[in-house]
């Protein structure tokens, strides 16, 4: 979106979060870079979302011109950003080794990474969909001490269910959620496996929310072209927070 678009769409977000009144669930927005201010500003204004970049550098400092750091995100009070989307993966080569740099950078400054992972289509019917996942964990997200965890969001996002309206189905979302606790909770302790939020993040619209957020192990939903309208949006949060009201 051009910055005028951005801003005609926050402003719809906002008018419709107004009217809904408090809600049971976070909301996060992680607008690109530019538009960061303008949604910083708008939080602190408004009281009803956080903000989250899309992306960080893995250099905490330095000559990497057109970089943005994770202090400089720091700086404009941004308290989350997404690691890993599926499109850094495949556009820009960003490996594991790469995503679990960005990682530490994010912890230093005080930020929640949200960490994604998930499979291909390819991974998913060849049966590899539980080591894959495994592996991203791992080389990615493990190193982090047991109280960094804590910190961390991870997001699920089967990636041949990104933008293609494609979803997976309820069953095999919870399937891989449910996984992913329980390596949380191999890797640290069973606190750390409850307290972590897992997301699910592939093609979740306002259409299916409910029916994903209801699985046990789905704690809410990294949302993609449906965040692009505000009534699609909010329709989502008001669905995660009746179920954790319920």
């Amino acid at each position: 979106m051009t910055f005028g678009e951005a801003e005609d769409l926050v402003n719809d977000l906002l008018d419709r979060l107004e009217e809904q009144g408090e809600l049971k669930c976070e909301v996060i927005v992680c607008p690109p870079f530019p538009y960061l201010e303008m949604l910083t500003d708008w939080e602190y204004e408004e009281q009803r979302f956080n903000v989250g970049a899309q992306n960080c550098s893995a250099y905490d400092k330095g000559a990497y011109t057109g970089e943005v750091s994770a202090k400089m995100l720091k700086s404009l009070d941004v308290d989350y950003c997404i690691i890993g989307h599926s499109e850094r993966r495949k556009y820009f080569g960003e490996t594991n080794e790469i995503l679990a740099e960005k990682i530490n950078r994010v912890i230093e400054n005080n930020m929640s990474p949200i960490y994604c992972v998930g499979e291909v289509l390819e991974e998913r019917e060849a049966g590899r969909h539980f080591e894959v996942v495994k592996e991203q964990l791992e080389k990615g997200l493990f190193h982090l001490d047991g109280d960094a965890i804590y910190d961390a969001i991870i997001a699920y996002e089967p990636v041949w269910a990104i933008g293609t309206g494609k979803t997976a189905t309820p069953e095999q979302a919870q399937e891989m959620h449910a996984y992913i606790r329980s390596l949380v909770k191999e890797h640290y302790d069973e606190a750390a496996a409850n307290d972590i939020r897992i997301l699910y993040g592939g093609s979740c619209n306002a259409k299916n929310a409910t029916e994903l957020f209801s699985q046990p192990d789905v704690d809410g939903g990294l949302i993609g072209g449906a965040s692009l309208k505000a009534d699609d949006f909010v329709s989502i949060c008001l669905q995660a927070s009746t179920i954790v009201e319920n």
